[in-house]
């Protein structure tokens, strides 16, 4: 399990508005590499951008580990209705392709989606992700824990780290 405990002192000493996250943002992969590398030996692991967004991605098992950024506030853009139902759905009938970055923040679809509980995704996960769009300039991330061998996750990590506020993460059970 990956300790957070730090973050809020950090962040709170951070002067208000800032945005320089490079730093915690390394932190975190370190910490969710190590995590990973936990469960899965030798894991493939592969850093890639996509709408201004990072994302470590597990080459071989074709698994997104974390995907991280900062807010930029609401995205207006409509979402591509037709690479969504073209993504696979076959976590079963209670999972949804849920968005690591939400749409309302400018996630896309494709390596963003993963899945997801629909009553985690349409519940608990839309109040960080409604904060992350009301807070621009706020760090925004979420990690996925796998089982071995398993495509789909079996809990995630959500946070919000604003400048000069304690930090705020939940874990959910997938």
């Amino acid at each position: 399990m990956v300790s957070y405990d730090d973050l809020t002192s950090f962040v709170t000493s951070m002067p208000k508005g800032s945005t320089q996250w490079q730093d915690i943002a390394a932190r975190l992969i370190d910490r969710w590499v190590d995590d990973y590398a936990l469960a899965i030996r030798n894991p493939d692991l592969v850093v890639t951008e996509s709408t201004g967004f990072s994302y470590l991605f597990v080459f071989a098992a074709g698994q997104l580990l974390a995907a991280w950024g900062v807010s930029h506030g609401r995205h207006g853009e409509d979402r591509d209705a037709s690479r969504m139902a073209g993504h696979p759905l076959s976590a079963g009938p209670h999972y949804h392709r849920g968005h690591a970055i939400p749409h309302r923040l400018g996630g896309g679809t494709d390596i963003n989606l993963v899945p997801q509980l629909g009553r985690i995704n349409i519940g608990d996960f839309r109040r960080l992700e409604n904060q992350a769009v009301a807070n621009e300039g706020a760090l925004y991330f979420t990690y996925w824990h796998y089982r071995a061998n398993w495509a789909r996750p079996v809990a995630v990590d959500q946070g919000l780290l604003i400048a000069g506020s304690s930090a705020t993460i939940t874990a959910h059970a997938n």
